[in-house]
């Protein structure tokens, strides 16, 4: 009998037969008024009972039936007027205690109104007084503990019958927007987290409890704190964090195997998902990230906002976020250039829904079509350029030199004389680190056009009233078309392994929108003839950046997710540079933008041989263009790569052989 008895209490209380009290939908607003209207039915019979016992006197005026019918009409009436009905008793909070409050005061206000209003009226009392306060307190207090009783078995059922396996975590921060998000995390179905506590910097909020969980100061590392409270997984709130405070708390917290997680400011929320939805893995782009740059908005405003703008590459990952950026200032006319048609095409929509009032238009061109570039500006006065336009990748141009010289000189060729002829106000050029030193031909083919317009400004362009030419060079932007980073993530989540060409290769980063404000300040700030460059701060080695990659996307590195070196691309080198060995650089108004010195050459020896590897790109001979380049720039030192062959020989120009 008793072996029976066990069995079916395990079938009853086996996980699929068993009661989940959190499953349950809503109770609609009628449940919830009727459950209240019966409470206040039990408040009156308990008053009556009560004085009962107090007095054997009452006022007659009315019988005991209709005073009650009285009380309760008057306290239903208040539960419509201040919506007592309305909430979720499950989310029952202080607001929802303070208009039961409201209700019930109300009635006690109104009916001591009415019973004094008869006696003057008439003589004579409705109800004692002590009994319209015992009603008050007692009704007030059986609404109250319903809500309470309702909230604490819904929690109790979510901690004893919840199936999940929750993750153990602390939270990094005491701040509101850190107990926002654990209160937020602790209440949420279904749940993910259970806050164990929480660890702050703040030496005042030490050894005090919130939440009810424990606050910690952060007084040894975060994975010794972490492990006292048997958390797994850290989840930072706290946005007073440097990057370099970031960095080491991650750094610590990877090591020791402490999953590390990122909530954004509450306030930032823009829908109603689940806060569980807002809390995500780390991502390498929040370490990488530095401080936000400051820069002075009115002298952008002055040249951009009313002005017609053309934007060259503009469907790219620089030139779509100039365009962004752009469209915040109202231009007159934003001209949106590309040659690639879905990217565009994406773009247009994504402008059309963003800025539904700004004066835009998108152009299919290449830019080494002079012909088109010439008849664009013929028929639009354009007061500035952001030439973003160009081949970017090293291995893919160096197998196809002609075409790097076609978009990346030929292109900026074309459009900065165009830009003379037709009077515009500020040519931008952006440019590469890969263009100091360069190695590839990418690189060298971004220098030559750095030459040229530099050469070009200085030899007809100083004039007042013409065209200024402004460059701004940077390196590596995270999250750009080819970035290491988004390839590194696709790796990882196919299962790897990381692709890593050298163990020791490093390079420098930035993010798009920083890269893009560099741009159009440069664009503000310049007086024509200058390269800005950028203090991108420490430079990151790639193979440091996989390990983490991995680390935070929950795996051990080979072991989980393998990292193989491939070995160095053609053209690529271990470490960029922003500055080459002759240049020297000058400060500016931000300590973050620098001016890099360099002697512009001499215009016309620099086009004749812009023109020359132009003719020889035509000719489709790789050998010859990239010989005509390492004559232009004579640092251009090939690496792993074919051509350096070329750095042994001496360069004959085309202008020396015989020509039919």
């Amino acid at each position: 009998m008793g072996k029976k008895l066990n069995k079916a209490l395990e079938q009853i209380l086996a996980s699929e037969n068993r009661l989940d009290i959190r499953n349950i939908k809503y109770l609609p607003r009628w449940a919830i008024l009727g459950i209240d209207v019966a409470l206040i039915v039990i408040a009156d019979i308990l008053t009556v009972i009560a004085l009962q016992d107090l007095t054997s006197h009452f006022y007659d005026l009315l019988s005991l039936s209709q005073r009650m019918f009285l009380a309760i009409g008057v306290n239903i009436f208040f539960f419509f007027v201040f919506r007592t009905y309305a909430g979720l008793i499950r989310h029952s909070s202080y607001l929802d205690a303070l208009k039961i409050m409201l209700a019930c005061f109300s009635t006690f206000i109104t009916l001591l109104f009415i019973n004094y209003f008869t006696f003057f009226l008439i003589g004579e009392k409705i109800y004692l007084v002590a009994g319209l306060i015992f009603y008050f307190l007692v009704s007030f207090i059986l609404l109250f503990l319903f809500r309470l009783s309702v909230k604490q078995v819904y929690e109790y059922f979510k901690r004893t019958q919840r199936s999940q396996s929750l993750q153990k975590a602390i939270v990094f921060g005491a701040d509101e927007n850190a107990i926002s998000i654990a209160g937020a995390l602790e209440i949420e179905h279904p749940k993910r987290f259970d806050i164990r506590g929480f660890i702050t910097n703040d030496n005042t909020r030490r050894n005090i409890r919130i939440l009810g969980k424990p606050v910690i100061y952060n007084g040894l590392k975060i994975s010794e704190e972490a492990q006292k409270l048997e958390a797994s997984a850290l989840i930072l709130s706290e946005n007073t964090l440097t990057a370099e405070e970031k960095f080491a708390v991650v750094e610590d917290c990877l090591e020791n195997n402490i999953k590390v997680f990122n909530a954004p400011i509450v306030a930032d929320y823009e829908d109603e998902r689940s806060v569980s939805h807002k809390v995500k893995s780390l991502q390498i782009e929040d370490l990488l990230d530095r401080e936000p740059i400051l820069l002075n908005k009115e002298n952008k405003r002055q040249q951009l906002t009313g002005k017609v703008i053309l934007v060259t590459g503009g469907a790219g990952s620089i030139g779509s976020e100039i365009v962004r950026q752009v469209a915040e200032y109202g231009p007159k006319l934003l001209l949106i250039l590309d040659q690639a048609e879905t990217p565009l095409h994406n773009l247009q929509l994504e402008i059309q829904s963003k800025f539904p009032d700004l004066n835009f238009k998108c152009i299919i061109c290449d830019v080494a079509n002079r012909k088109r570039l010439d008849l664009l500006l013929k028929r639009r006065s354009v007061d500035v350029i952001y030439h973003a336009a160009a081949y970017k990748h090293v291995p893919l141009m160096e197998e196809n030199p002609h075409e790097a010289v076609f978009v990346n000189i030929q292109g900026t060729k074309n459009l900065a004389d165009l830009a003379v002829e037709h009077n515009v106000g500020h040519f931008v050029m952006v440019s590469t680190d890969k263009a100091v030193n360069p190695t590839n031909v990418m690189g060298a083919s971004k220098r030559a056009a750095e030459m040229y317009v530099q050469a070009l400004y200085h030899s007809i362009c100083k004039e007042p009233g013409q065209t200024k030419f402004i460059t701004t060079r940077f390196g590596n932007v995270l999250g750009s078309n080819g970035s290491v980073v988004p390839l590194f993530r696709k790796q990882i989540e196919n299962g790897g392994p990381v692709t890593i060409t050298h163990p020791d290769i490093i390079r420098y980063f930035m993010t798009i929108p920083e890269a893009c404000q560099l741009v159009l300040e440069a664009g503000a700030m310049g007086n024509g003839g200058e390269i800005f460059i950028f203090d991108m701060g420490e430079p990151v080695k790639i193979m440091d950046l996989a390990v983490k990659m991995i680390k935070l996307a929950g795996f051990v590195p080979n072991k989980q997710i393998g990292i193989k070196i491939t070995g160095l691309r053609p053209g690529e080198k271990l470490f960029e540079e922003l500055l080459s060995n002759k240049s020297k650089t000058l400060p500016t108004h931000h300590k973050k933008i620098m001016i890099a010195i360099d002697q512009p050459g001499n215009y016309q020896k620099i086009n004749f041989s812009i023109e020359t590897i132009i003719r020889v790109a035509a000719k489709l001979k790789s050998d010859k263009v990239v010989a005509e380049l390492k004559a232009l720039v004579p640092e251009f030192k090939s690496n792993n790569s074919t051509f350096e062959k070329l750095d042994k020989e001496p360069v004959q120009h085309p202008s020396q052989e015989k020509t039919n």
